[in-house]
This record gives structure tokens, sequence and C-alpha cells, in this order.
């Protein structure tokens, strides 16, 4: 590591969290470090801040944060070294199951650390499927975004989400290149989420998905639906994401306390 050249970095800045007490901490400090981790700005310092300042970030132990760093180790998202510190590797994988176990950050985490390239937004009928999450709606507004991986860039997925107009009309189109949706609805926008509804299948490649995807038509995808509620119950934001099926799997932690 060239010690001239990082510390003349910007220094790395993790995203901050409300911890869910009923969720393992040390999973939540893991999934929202591994969202700051994947979407941190290009020119920012590979070195984190040190475990005690990590855990005074997130307001937990730093038995905890060592977990959560173990994790993300094993990951092979960061290294740690003796007397030096702990840095993000420069191949960190951009890449994993899906793993959902109830925390927002997880969410975001997943989402996080692509290139994004937003294809088109505009208003748009309520489509007959998701009709039953917009009553009264006559529109919504569309934004569809594809994914690359930025080492190689090579498609990994295209996302299709639907907004209430006047949660649209709240969003900068632009952050939707730099952040996941759902960041950018919690954090930037000021939505208070209070739970998404995932549904994930696997269906056949149609042709849009296949050419934006540069897979064969009808070659296996998973195709995952998130519904995003506020503190209302209003269906705030219909996610509709197709996913390479040679790039992802799907898997569920069911926590028995």
């Amino acid at each position: 590591m060239n010690q001239v050249n990082e510390a003349s970095r910007p220094g790395f800045a993790p995203d901050s969290l409300v911890l869910n007490r009923k969720l393992p901490l040390w999973y939540q400090v893991s999934q929202s470090l591994r969202a700051s981790i994947l979407g941190r700005p290009q020119d920012a310092s590979a070195r984190l801040p040190t475990e005690e300042q990590l855990a005074a970030h997130y307001g937990v132990s730093v038995l905890t944060m060592r977990q959560a760093l173990k994790e993300l180790e094993g990951e092979g998202l960061i290294s740690r070294h003796r007397r030096r510190g702990t840095f993000i590797e420069p191949r960190a994988r951009r890449t994993s199951p899906v793993r959902l176990l109830g925390s927002i950050d997880t969410i975001v985490a997943q989402q996080s650390g692509e290139r994004t390239t937003v294809l088109g937004h505009g208003r748009t009928p309520v489509p007959g499927d998701l009709a039953e999450f917009f009553p009264g709606c006559s529109e919504v507004v569309s934004y569809r975004r594809l994914r690359c991986d930025e080492g190689t860039g090579e498609p990994t997925n295209w996302a299709e989400n639907a907004l209430r107009p006047e949660t649209a009309a709240r969003l900068d189109v632009t952050d939707l290149e730099r952040w996941p949706m759902t960041k950018v609805l919690r954090d930037v926008v000021g939505v208070r989420i209070s739970r998404i509804t995932d549904t994930v299948e696997a269906r056949l490649a149609d042709p849009a998905t296949a050419e934006l995807l540069q897979v064969p038509l009808l070659s296996p995808i998973l195709h995952y639906t998130g519904v995003t509620y506020d503190e209302d119950g209003t269906v705030v934001d219909v996610a509709r994401i197709r996913y390479r099926g040679d790039r992802f799997s799907f898997s569920v932690t069911v926590d028995a306390h």
C-alpha cells in the first residue's frame, strides 16, 4: 500500500445506521459497512477507521464491530493487517448471494457496488400487475436502470422502479447513478421506510432482458420484486429487478432467537 498516495485521498466515511434491536447487531453493522464500501467514491481512502472508531460510529461494542469485520473479511471485501490497519480489497467481490435477514441496510448493501446507468424515466399509466399497490393512482413514474460490474463492464442486472408521482417529484434522477433507489428514498428524499416485502422467482429471459443483460433468449434469470412501504403503510416504490442467473443466487437466513 502506497502510504503517500493513501494519505492524499479523502477519508473513508461509513454511512449512518439506525439499529434494530430485534436483529443481530453484528449483522446489521456488517451490511451497513458493506454498502458503504461498495458505494464509496472511487477516490476515497482504502483504509478503514480503527475498530474503536467504527464501534463508536455505529454505537456498538468493539467485540460486535470485530465480528462484523470478520464477516466482511470472509467475503473478501477487506483485509486486516496487524499494526497497519484494515483495508478495502482492490478486487473486492462486487456480487454475492441475495441474502435477506430483515434489515433495510441489507437491501442497500445488495444493490451497491456496481456502475449504474439510468436508461430512462417518465410518467406512465399504472401497469395492470401493479394496480393493487397504487390504488387511486392513474399514473406512476417509472425508472429504468442497468447495472454493470465496475471491473469488467459486464451487465449484471437491470431494474424497473415504479414510484408515486408525489414521491418522484422529490427525487433527483442523477442520484440514482450514485446510490441504490432504497438509499435515495430513505437518506435523500427522506421517506420513513417501515418495511420492504421481497419476492424472488426463477424466470426465463424475455427479449428486452436478454438484450440488456447480454444473455441468450429464454436463459434462466432471477426475477426480484421489492415492495417498499412507508410508516403509514403506503406503497412508495415497487422495484422489479432481473438478475443474471449465472451471477446471483438467493438465500435466506432464519434467526431462531
